[in-house]
């Protein structure tokens, strides 16, 4: 057998299983971070929860920093791929800022993460704590709010909806947005309905 050529299949399997792990240990980080926050992850709670040993997971992540900015990274493209990528189906502009509100109160109310929004759980932990996390945190919201204040401005030229400040608008829209997980953590039959109005309002009834 070429020893080279069997090195290298074993390289490869440990990585694979190494991403297998990987996998499953972000996917139970954001659910705790989205429960909890952020600062609720240790190694020792995740090797417990997942079945894995405690020195095998902090091979991974060597730092608890380290996996936090995983966890924000890892939830960051649940995100997109449940939110954003979705939306791009509909043309720019009313339709697919619709979408991505659409999408996004399938997010929050299926939920994706256990505990609803994951920026909703984390921001207001960080928010005040400057460091790689707050700014993971941030950049990751700043992606949201472009979405939303990018679309707007889409419609705005395409004549679909009169001339606002897009920016001002996508925050609120995100304000509302997050105030609306909160209320669906709460058992409110009606946030989503006040979602829509408020959209219906910028954009106007359907």
């Amino acid at each position: 057998m070429d020893n080279s050529a069997s090195a290298s299949e074993i390289t490869d399997k440990r990585l694979l299983r190494g991403a297998r792990t990987r996998q499953i240990v972000l996917g139970r980080a954001v659910d705790i971070a989205s429960l909890e926050n952020l600062e609720s992850l240790s190694f020792g709670r995740l090797a417990m929860d997942v079945g894995l040993s405690k020195a095998g997971i902090q091979t991974l992540f060597r730092t608890k920093e380290t996996l936090q900015l995983a966890t924000v990274d890892h939830a960051r493209r649940m995100f997109i791929d449940a939110v954003v990528r979705p939306a791009q189906s509909k043309p720019h502009g009313a339709q697919r800022l619709r979408e991505l509100i659409a999408r996004w109160i399938d997010y929050a109310e299926t939920p994706l993460f256990a505990g609803g929004c994951f920026q909703a759980a984390n921001l207001s932990e960080f928010d005040s704590r400057p460091g790689p996390v707050q700014d993971a945190l941030a950049s990751y919201q700043q992606e949201w709010i472009y979405a939303l204040s990018h679309e707007l401005r889409q419609a705005i030229v395409a004549g679909e909806i009169a001339d606002l400040d897009a920016d001002l608008v996508a925050f609120q829209l995100d304000a509302i947005l997050r105030s609306a997980n909160t209320a669906l953590r709460l058992g409110d039959t009606t946030a989503v309905e006040k979602i829509h109005r408020t959209v219906d309002g910028v954009l106007g009834s359907r």
